[in-house]
């Protein structure tokens, strides 16, 4: 049974075929939103660094929401092994008072996480990396969304919700998005289009906010209010507006890597309850997809990878074991794809999408 499911585009895997798996042909990583569902990538992650980076000098572009910036931020220090092990051992490690924690305090525990895993540098690491262009994607508040919590937030997303099961044409009436982006980073109007979309210059100083911003779910976790640098207001997950992002949309010349939890995207967080806007990834002919196997998801316990309803049915040493099982598995992700591209076969049971 293989682990890691490889899904390349046309023009990737023409790419591949001729050249192999050589890290400069990189030219961007995608990073979804999915809370928990990250310790699944965890060693692929780490897999993936020791890969990318020895030598690299040419940019590589890292677009990320919610916990997919704060991947790309781990990737961007000086030792990314090392503030992977930091992050994974603190987020595993989470507790709180009661089935259902106040917002204060799973704002309060979001932040020690953050901290703990970027450490005193990690800040000045993501905002001055030499070739690592991180685009810390956020939704900011337009009107009744545009606060940090109250009966009008309530008000503002049940319109938001409602408004986007008719058309997601009507989502940028609620929310703006806003790129919080490397120095120098460029405008990627194929990934990003529309929702007024603002870029903001990432600074030492605004990196840790940008990053919370980027993973703040609503009544879940605080809204940060005036991110430094960017506009005047409210900002939630970026998964709001990108939950998975469209790479079938990249034209962009060469190839990204979006290491993912499946091989099927939602395109917005209101999409998640309408079954019908998530579809397996397809026709994105530059995109290399890196994601669980049917097979190794369905040999996991329960089937499935973790996710942020175990934390109301489980307890904290039923969750904390099963997701440690988790995370011991998924070292078959990283090393399935370090054999792919140490291997003469290039394609190697690689499926072109």
């Amino acid at each position: 049974m293989k682990a890691l499911e490889v899904r390349v585009g046309r023009a990737a895997a023409a790419q591949l075929a001729s050249e192999g798996w050589q890290p400069n042909l990189i030219d961007g990583l995608i990073g979804a939103s999915g809370g928990p569902k990250w310790l699944i990538l965890g060693k692929l992650d780490r897999a993936l660094s020791r890969w990318l980076h020895p030598g690299r000098q040419r940019p590589l572009q890292a677009v990320g929401s919610s916990i997919g910036s704060w991947r790309h931020a781990l990737l961007a220090q000086n030792d990314p092994v090392a503030a992977i092990d930091r992050f994974e051992d603190v987020y595993l490690r989470q507790t709180y008072s009661s089935a259902k924690p106040s917002v204060a305090e799973v704002t309060a525990a979001s932040k020690t996480m953050l901290m703990t895993a970027l450490g005193e540098e990690g800040a000045a690491a993501v905002a001055g990396h030499p070739w690592l262009q991180n685009y810390i994607v956020t939704a900011k508040g337009r009107g009744l969304t545009n606060r940090s919590g109250g009966s009008g937030l309530a008000l503002g997303l049940g319109a938001a919700g409602l408004g986007n099961a008719l058309s997601r044409s009507t989502l940028p009436l609620s929310f703006q998005r806003v790129v919080f982006a490397h120095a120098k980073a460029q405008p990627l109007p194929d990934l990003l289009s529309g929702f007024n979309t603002c870029y903001v210059r990432l600074l030492e100083h605004s990196v840790s906010s940008a990053l919370l911003a980027s993973g703040a779910i609503p009544y879940l976790f605080d809204g940060v209010v005036d991110v430094p640098g960017g506009p005047k207001g409210a900002y939630w997950d970026g998964g709001i507006i990108d939950y998975h992002f469209t790479p079938q949309e990249l034209k962009q010349e060469g190839l990204w890597l979006y290491p993912h939890f499946s091989n099927r995207v939602t395109r917005g967080w209101f999409d998640k309850f309408l079954p019908w806007r998530s579809k397996p990834c397809s026709g994105a002919d530059h995109l290399i997809m890196l994601c669980p196997s049917e097979a190794f998801l369905a040999s996991l316990p329960q089937g499935k990878i973790p996710d942020r309803r175990d934390f109301g049915r489980m307890t904290e040493v039923e969750r904390m074991r099963y997701w440690q099982h988790c995370v011991s598995q998924s070292q078959r992700l990283g090393d399935e794809f370090s054999d792919l591209i140490m291997g003469s076969n290039p394609l190697a049971d690689c499926v072109v999408i």
